[in-house]
């Protein structure tokens, strides 16, 4: 999708333009593969860092175009929203020090970004997953400028309709809807390009698949969205539903999804994997294409392969088959693209090491793969790592099953040791890149789980806005400083400095976990939810969730004091009583506006609404936990002066 000048398929003819297009390239491949034009003296490795800006309070900075304007760096670039980024690495050469190079390369970008955001008071954060990203960031109104973001949107609006229904089920659930495919933009990774040759394409693919479960449950690092803990990487099942368009259908047809494992082994050539793509899926895209791929053959050209490269950039393969030209030689790569951003360079570039080591050797060790790992086994083995990281048990070759941390421990990490030392890696950069992955796995600390432990610690004590902006301010540091994720400790609440409750929106603090009754209920059940649940508010709702009441404690006071002096009843229902059409505020207005607008209501409770449903509450408990810790805040700064 870096192609500027893509735009949507819309007209039958416009298809058809860009299918006759596709059909030329693949025959073009072909022809190129048959011929040995490719470089195949060379083993090349690159990477892609994406990245997201924050501001002062750790919340998304939708700024990318106008820091690009002040940086000017061609390598950097957009991402699909305006608070993420993208460095484009140059391709190193697969031996000696490319490693520890590879990460100077990217502490140097990083450090320059880091320099040029500091004019916006922001800042920038590795991870899956930005821990403090809130629904209202994901607006169409934050999509990046550009032509090219726009046709995907629209493409994937059209095939499936302009509502998504996001289903995550981990710790916690998370169930909401979405209007724009802009859901995707939650998810930053690190991806890693290895090149290889048309004749090892397809065992170097296999391989890839084989080893993608294992090696993600070691690199796991975004099990938060929203503040519900999910999958220990749940990047995997967000970017499935962000850009799935599919719709249900009326029986058990398969209909693969556009982000895709796959569904067997490669046999022979990469061209296995186009084909079955252009078969599988839809044309979304289109592009401007006038090279003639037949005669620039003919004269001794290489073509770019737009058409084909377009439609590879809609198919979301984790490890996805890559065709690229470097100095007038065309050659073949896989992405590997499970890792998430973060936690540090160090643990990238560790995880990176891993992949590569195991690449490099798998197939040394198992030369018929294929024949004694069932397919079906490597991709259940990458979902299960996905929702449990490194307390996954494996299916791996001969049918055995492997806890995660025996089976990277005692086969995976010795293996990689040996296919970096025969690619000739500095023996420095192989110990001390495996030695982080060796500790990771040994202390069970991955980013996840780190996530995890600080978030459960801190909410004990504080509101999950806060202990989500405590996590991604202690995520900032400890990247400072480049300690790779298993030497972290938990986040603190000290962590919080510039948190500001008046930067809030009220979907941050609002009440979520709502009891709530209908109309025709009986006011004694209101006085029971009252006790039982210690609340004082229950809002009033019909079968829709549409909101279209309130009843207050006092209210029940008086109700039953009424009871007492046989003036009433408890049988009396709920509508009776209630209060109709109760003021309610957006939860993308901020805690100031829902201030105010208490304060001139004389109201202690303000039900959250959007699209005419009940989504939350504010009542003043909310304010408490605020302003205690301000408190908190303000007598620490007071002793520290002292």
């Amino acid at each position: 999708m870096g192609i500027e000048t893509v735009r949507l398929a819309e007209t039958r003819e416009q298809v058809q333009e860009t299918l006759k297009h596709l059909l030329k390239d693949i025959r073009a491949l072909e022809r190129m593969l048959s011929e040995d034009l490719f470089e195949t003296d060379i083993v090349r490795i690159g990477a892609e860092q994406e990245l997201c800006l924050v501001d002062k309070y750790a919340k998304p900075l939708p700024i990318a175009m106008e820091l690009l304007g002040k940086m000017d760096r061609e390598n950097v670039t957009t991402e699909l929203a305006k608070f993420n980024l993208e460095v484009n690495l140059d391709p190193l050469e697969f031996t000696g020090d490319c490693l520890s190079r590879l990460e100077d390369n990217i502490l140097i970008e990083l450090d320059l970004i880091r320099e040029s955001i500091r004019e916006f008071e922001g800042d920038i954060v590795l991870t899956g997953i930005l821990p403090t990203i809130r629904k209202s960031d994901l607006d169409i109104g934050n999509l990046t400028p550009l032509s090219r973001y726009k046709a995907l949107c629209d493409a994937i609006n059209k095939l499936r309709g302009d509502e998504y229904d996001l289903r995550i089920q981990g710790m916690d659930e998370l169930l909401m809807r979405f209007d724009s495919p802009l859901l995707e933009a939650c998810n930053t990774s690190f991806q890693v390009h290895m090149q290889v040759t048309p004749e090892n394409f397809a065992e170097k693919y296999n391989v890839a698949q084989a080893i993608t479960g294992p090696v993600l449950a070691a690199a796991v690092n975004s099990p938060l969205l929203f503040g519900k803990r999910l999958w220990s990487e749940t990047r995997v099942a967000l970017f499935h539903q962000s850009v799935d368009t599919r719709k249900a259908g009326d029986h058990l047809r398969e209909n693969d999804p556009r982000v895709t494992f796959g569904n067997e082994w490669v046999k022979e050539s990469i061209l296995e994997i186009y084909k079955e793509d252009i078969a599988r899926y839809r044309i979304m895209l289109g592009s401007n294409i006038t090279e003639d791929v037949e005669e620039m053959l003919d004269r001794g050209d290489i073509p770019k392969l737009l058409a084909l490269q377009v439609h590879n950039g809609t198919v979301y393969r984790w490890n996805r088959p890559c065709y690229g030209i470097s100095d007038g030689k065309p050659h073949l790569r896989i992405e590997n693209r499970v890792f998430s951003g973060g936690p540090t360079v160090a643990d990238e570039i560790a995880n990176t090491a891993f992949w590569l080591g195991l690449m490099n050797s798998m197939g040394d060790h198992y030369r018929n793969l294929t024949d004694i790992l069932d397919f079906d086994d490597a991709k259940m083995n990458f979902i299960a790592a996905s929702k449990l990281g490194l307390d996954t048990k494996f299916r791996w070759v001969g049918d055995k099953s492997y806890a995660a941390i025996d089976l990277i421990k005692e086969e995976f990490l010795p293996m990689a040791r040996e296919g970096l030392k025969s690619a000739n890696i500095d023996q420095g950069d192989v110990d001390s890149y495996l030695d982080i992955i060796h500790d990771r796995v040994e202390s069970a600390q991955t980013g996840s789980y780190w996530m995890v432990q600080s978030y459960n610690t801190l909410v004990k004590d504080i509101s999950r806005e806060q202990a989500l902006t405590a996590i991604t301010n202690s995520m900032i540091k400890n990247q400072r400083k480049g300690e790779p994720v298993h030497r972290w400790a938990v986040a603190r609440q000290d962590d919080m400095e510039m948190w500001q409750p008046s930067s809030l929106l009220v979907e941050e603090f609002m009440t979520t976990d709502l009891f709530t009754v209908q109309k025709d209920d009986i006011i004694e059940l209101v006085a029971n939810l009252v006790e039982w649940r210690r609340v004082r508010y229950v809002p009033v709702e019909d079968d829709s969730k549409h909101l279209i009441g309130l009843i207050s404690m006092r209210m029940l006071f008086r109700e039953f004091n009424d009871i007492v002096h046989n003036k009433g009843s408890s049988s009396k229902a709920v509508e009776e009583i209630m209060i109709k059409n109760p003021t309610t505020i957006h939860p993308e207005a901020s805690i100031l506006e829902a201030v105010e607008l208490m304060a001139s209501q004389k109201i202690g409770c303000l039900p959250v609404v959007k699209n005419n449903r009940l989504v939350g509450m504010i009542t003043e408990a909310n304010y408490m936990a605020i302003t205690a810790r301000l408190l908190k805040q303000l007598h620490s700064a007071q002793a520290s002066e002292k």
